[in-house]
């Protein structure tokens, strides 16, 4: 019931609504239009395809003009002085030389073979004194013998006299030795059965 009365209501009302917004279209649509503004003059833009001269001014430059700069004076000439030639005889002022008879060189006379020598030592570093001999108080001496290198190294070496505590000590000190070579004939060999003592003591 309360459906159809909404019904009822509702359309007349939507009725007039839509009649009232159809007038107002109307209304709108044939209403006299607004005049335009006139049109103005047109407006014309010309090219010329001819190139107006350019009136560059140019300056004219005289010689007069630039500011004359005068040269530096040359630098002053110093005079070179000869040495004199001495009119005196060499002899005359420093005494005279002393006469010496030219010696040969014939090839008996000179040799330029190097001098034969025998291993010399150049590094000879002290053994280690070895804790149990120490803490004993036991002295004594090892005897060694070894063989140098051409290159002065120490090889082949074999303790000959030595008491047992201090072989060890003795050998390791030996091994860090280093010789200048034997040489022969101008050139550096063997040398066979070099013999030492080293000698242990305690300080007091």
């Amino acid at each position: 019931m309360a459906s159809i009365i909404r019904l009822l209501i509702g359309v007349p009302i939507a009725g007039a609504i839509t009649f009232l917004l159809f007038q107002l279209m109307i209304i709108l649509i044939f209403e006299d239009q607004v005049p335009l503004e006139e049109a103005g003059e047109e407006l014309r833009i010309a090219i010329s395809e001819e190139v107006d001269d350019v009136d560059i001014r140019q300056r004219e430059v005289n010689l007069d003009d630039v500011e004359r700069v005068d040269p530096p004076p040359p630098p002053p000439q110093i005079e070179r002085q000869r040495a004199e030639q001495p009119n005196e005889d060499m002899s005359t002022v420093g005494g005279e030389l002393p006469e010496f008879e030219t010696p040969e060189m014939s090839g008996d006379n000179v040799s330029f073979d190097v001098s034969d020598r025998d291993a010399q030592p150049m590094v000879r570093i002290p053994p280690q004194y070895p804790p149990r001999a120490a803490e004993r108080g036991t002295e004594g001496s090892c005897t060694v013998m070894f063989d140098v290198t051409p290159d002065g190294t120490p090889t082949n070496i074999q303790a000959t006299t030595c008491d047992s505590m201090f072989e060890r000590s003795t050998i390791r000190a030996v091994e860090r030795w280093r010789y200048e070579p034997k040489v022969q004939d101008g050139t550096a060999v063997w040398r066979r059965g070099v013999v030492t003592r080293l000698d242990y003591q305690l300080d007091d």
